[in-house]
């Protein structure tokens, strides 16, 4: 299995430390984001590592090169030309991400305490296209699942404050709202499903694929998970996790 650290965006909830570094760099508890998320990648013995770089790209590279990737290959994938969102940066890392069964890919300034080794269980267990790891917890904006075979399937997206739907799947009575905690577990064989070119979101293509392939839920709800995208949200990564 490798992984991805999505680590292009420009952080821009992050301000003012984001306009002269990227918040991968962003610490907790004297250690960056990027370094706390490749150490724990390697707590379950994922060391093959991809990072995208947009904002502030240079100073991404410097860090890994300083200190030799934090013990595991890390790979650069080069976004500096147009930062391309989610699914086109992964779409722009495919040739490095290839060769592998299975690809991790999480944002960067997510933090959570949550077992990957029991999400990939599942995901192998499951033959899923995609896991995506989910939780019953407050937010904006909602991933919709329905119940089958003992699985929940990804079948639409909601935003509750606008109460914009997507719903590209019919036939779904009851559905689940969780919301998205920025961690996925894909097959390899879910890059050679994107059509789509330039920036787009991950969002819309799960949407555009859930009706005809298995992308399923991995609901964690209980585990501690912390958005890290604002100066106040550092202060409480620092008391929430021993890092």
């Amino acid at each position: 299995m490798k992984a991805m650290i999505l680590a292009a965006g420009l952080g821009t909830r992050l301000k003012p430390f984001t306009d002269h570094h990227p918040k991968a760099l962003a610490k907790v508890n004297g250690k960056s984001l990027l370094e706390i998320n490749i150490l724990n990648l390697q707590r379950f013995g994922i060391r093959d590592v991809i990072v995208n770089v947009h904002h502030f790209a240079d100073q991404i590279e410097q860090v890994l090169a300083d200190n030799n990737g934090f013990g595991s290959l890390v790979q650069v994938s080069d976004e500096r030309a147009e930062v391309l969102e989610t699914g086109g940066g992964l779409k722009k890392a495919s040739p490095l991400l290839r060769d592998a069964e299975d690809i991790l890919v999480m944002n960067v300034d997510i933090l959570s305490d949550f077992d990957f080794n029991r999400m990939i269980l599942q995901h192998k267990r499951t033959g899923a296209l995609a896991t995506l790891a989910v939780q019953e917890r407050s937010s904006s904006r909602f991933f919709l699942f329905k119940e089958e075979a003992k699985s929940l399937r990804l079948c639409g997206w909601r935003h509750a404050t606008t109460l914009e739907e997507k719903l590209p799947c019919s036939g779904a009575a009851k559905m689940i709202p969780l919301a998205f905690s920025g961690i996925q577990i894909l097959r390899s064989v879910f890059l050679h499903k994107i059509v789509q070119d330039g920036k787009f979101s991950l969002v819309d293509l799960y949407l555009s694929l859930c009706c005809n392939e298995p992308i399923l839920a991995w609901d964690h709800t209980g585990d501690s998970l912390l958005d890290v995208g604002k100066p106040e949200s550092l202060v409480q990564a620092a008391k929430m996790f021993n890092l």
